[in-house]
């Protein structure tokens, strides 16, 4: 599928973008599951104040979809329209050591990184960042988690801008965390860094908890595979992964895609599948579970774009 090229009507419309414009560009490469169409317009903004003159200009009629690394996502067969933007770079890899146990981050940076940097710096309570696939602009958004750390327990702030192009600061409170997801007043904002508060710690203890949550990630899910880590949210009083397997879906397939046979909350593109398998799969597994227990599962993947 092809979209109409809107990149010069968006640069008229913000004469003063430093940023690249791409039309029709391919997402399935920037995706773990490698399967997808095209974004309409992919944005890379240079910098913050060049995402804000982007926000503050650009039509009201143009969707805009963020994305960070690709790691809980799947892009339809048949792309995604309007504006997608991913930032990058050094304006939004950053991390920094702060007074008082802190450490700021560009919403670019891998949350395996901010685990890293904390660890070297000494800083425990970030370890669990090192289980998280992803970047720390999707941590924010969904309140990511592993082994026993969610996002809401170490952030102290996080600075984004408004669609209408203002930058502004949302305190813990304003972020509205609830389990793998933010609150109404982060809809509106993309993320461009977060302040996280650590405590004085050990490195070489730190640095054992981190080897722990790799071992453990390793050992029980397929981080090898073309996935797109936990596909679905834990029901209250249940675990996603033991109603899949006991309705039966543990290696079930559609066209290439497959739950996987180690972990069965996993979903893989086991070579050639398309992003209707990948969500086709999902759907099934979860009719599957439905009718056996009775029990409802939530999308935890993100799922952007229109069908083929």
């Amino acid at each position: 599928m092809t979209f109409p090229d809107i990149t010069s009507d968006i640069r008229a419309a913000a004469p003063e973008l430093r940023g690249r414009l791409i039309a029709n560009a391919e997402m399935a490469p920037l995706t773990w599951f490698r399967v997808g169409g095209p974004a309409q317009v992919l944005f890379t903004p240079a910098d913050e104040a060049d995402l804000a003159h982007l926000l503050a200009h650009l039509p009201k009629g143009i969707a805009i979809t963020v994305v960070g690394l690709g790691s809980n996502l799947i892009v339809r067969d048949g792309g995604v329209p309007g504006l997608v933007i991913r930032l990058g770079g050094k304006a939004f890899g950053e991390i920094a050591i702060e007074e008082g146990d802190r450490l700021r981050a560009g919403t670019a940076v891998p949350d395996v990184k901010v685990a890293r940097a904390a660890a070297d710096a000494a800083l425990d309570g970030l370890a669990f960042f090192r289980g998280i696939p992803g970047c720390i602009g999707g941590a924010l958004r969904m309140n990511a988690g592993a082994h026993g750390g969610e996002t809401t327990d170490v952030l102290v702030e996080a600075r984004g801008v408004t669609r209408a192009g203002d930058i502004v600061t949302l305190s813990h409170a304003e972020m509205g965390f609830a389990y793998r997801s933010s609150g109404p007043a982060t809809q509106d904002i993309i993320f461009t860094s977060a302040l996280f508060q650590g405590r004085p710690g050990d490195k070489a203890e730190i640095q054992a908890e981190m080897d722990r949550v790799t071992a453990a990630r390793e050992a029980a899910q397929p981080i090898k595979e073309r996935t797109g880590g936990s596909t679905f949210k834990n029901p209250p009083g249940g675990k996603a992964w033991q109603l899949i397997d006991a309705a039966g879906c543990r290696g079930l397939r559609v066209g290439g895609a497959q739950v996987s046979e180690m972990h069965c909350n996993f979903l893989i593109n086991t070579g050639g599948a398309t992003a209707t398998d990948v969500e086709g799969l999902g759907e099934e597994v979860r009719r599957r579970v439905k009718a056996h227990s009775g029990y409802e599962l939530h999308w935890e993947i993100k799922r952007l774009g229109v069908a083929a």
